[in-house]
């Protein structure tokens, strides 16, 4: 059954959001209110999950006593449902609109390149014609800034060879990074270092399980393994917590499974003869047209029916898709039609796109991606 799309505005203001998960850890630290109703703390580790949705969890509860016996509550995530957008919306307490970092895949309007906004950071080999992105593409101030500023102690802890990569300068600007190679060495490393700087907040990552749902979807024995071994890590770190000190489990987004039943493919549609630019990634399409096409809107809606709500850009920017304001330098980078995903349908402009080998996906606004858990564990 598709689910329908909830707009109007993506994330409501003042309902709690993955934006305050990270703002909030710094403010308990600084003994101030929060959005998430922290005490104050000495130290707040945050532990994001990647692909860790609230349905995902619920249906795996059994194999994660810990995280769903904790102080659990079902946040929004930021929209699209993707990890660039995500994780720079939890870094900074912004949604997309004003940090810009819109898609999986954006327009870049002064290269009129479509660029990669997680691996765009980077700067290419010597034989690589990868597009790039310029400096200062993430526009925002990230929390780790912030707390530097307040001199408040700033890192992030993740897999080793993160530490050096464009998405780790742009999105966690100002932390200092920790490399952990296996998930059970994280948890220890971030509250390790953040014990003997005294006080300060920690990201501390985990892709696993993203990495294993795209490969075989969430419903995958790999993944629900995955899953035990987070849990076990949590459990050990939640046994080791000390006085003043917060841990706290969420995730950038949810995932859903589409078999290859529900790829639909968009070559010989019609669809994609005004097309100038394709990006965002299959759930959540980003098309960018040529000039004077005319009824592209009804067209796209017509051939791809309840698969899809397909939006102009105005509209979506009206209905609160990228936040409840978008910067007049980020509305270029959004498509000038938004096509998304209702149900478990992923849109493909060819036969033999690469991503057509990903069972789990997501990007679009099904409960199933929108809505992640915030679990808290008090020392």
């Amino acid at each position: 059954m598709a689910h329908c799309l909830i707009v109007a505005p993506i994330v409501a203001s003042g309902a709690p959001a993955l934006r305050d998960v990270l703002a909030g850890s710094l403010d308990a630290v600084l003994g101030r209110p929060n959005a998430l109703g922290l005490p104050s703390r000495r130290r707040v580790v945050v532990l994001v999950v990647d692909g860790l949705g609230w349905e995902a969890l619920a249906a795996r509860a059994g194999h994660a006593r810990t995280l769903t016996g904790g102080d659990r509550r079902r946040i929004v995530t930021g929209a699209p449902t993707t990890t660039a957008a995500a994780l720079t919306t939890l870094a900074t307490g912004v949604e997309p609109g004003v940090h810009g970092v819109v898609a999986y895949a954006a327009l870049d309007p002064a290269q009129d390149l479509v660029v990669n906004q997680l691996h765009g950071f980077d700067s290419p080999g010597p034989a690589s014609d990868r597009a790039t992105l310029p400096g200062g593409w993430q526009r925002a101030a990230t929390q780790f800034e912030r707390a530097t500023g307040e001199g408040v102690a700033a890192l992030a802890v993740g897999p080793r060879h993160y530490a050096t990569s464009g998405f780790t300068r742009e999105a966690l600007r100002g932390s200092t990074y920790v490399g952990a190679r296996v998930i059970e060495e994280r948890l220890p490393a971030a509250f390790g270092a953040l014990r003997t700087a005294g006080r300060g907040i920690a990201y501390c990552y985990v892709p696993e399980l993203d990495v294993a749902a795209h490969r075989d979807g969430w419903g995958s024995g790999e993944w629900t393994a995955l899953l035990e071994r987070v849990d076990g890590a949590v459990r050990d770190a939640v046994a080791d917590l000390r006085s003043g000190e917060t841990l706290l489990v969420t995730a950038d987004h949810g995932m859903v499974d589409v078999p290859a039943s529900a790829h639909v493919l968009l070559d010989g549609s019609g669809l994609l003869g005004d097309v100038r630019r394709l990006a965002g990634e299959p759930r959540l399409l980003h098309v960018h047209l040529v000039p004077d096409a005319e009824d592209a809107q009804a067209r796209w809606a017509a051939a791809l029916g309840a698969a899809a709500d397909v939006r102009t850009r105005q509209q979506a920017i009206d209905e609160g898709w990228f936040g409840a304001s978008v910067d007049s330098d980020v509305a270029p980078r959004i498509g000038d039609l938004l096509v998304a995903s209702r149900g478990n349908a992923a849109f493909y402009a060819t036969e033999d796109a690469p991503a057509r080998g990903m069972v789990g996906q997501h990007g679009a606004w099904t409960p199933a991606e929108r809505f992640v858990p915030l679990v808290r564990f008090d020392g």
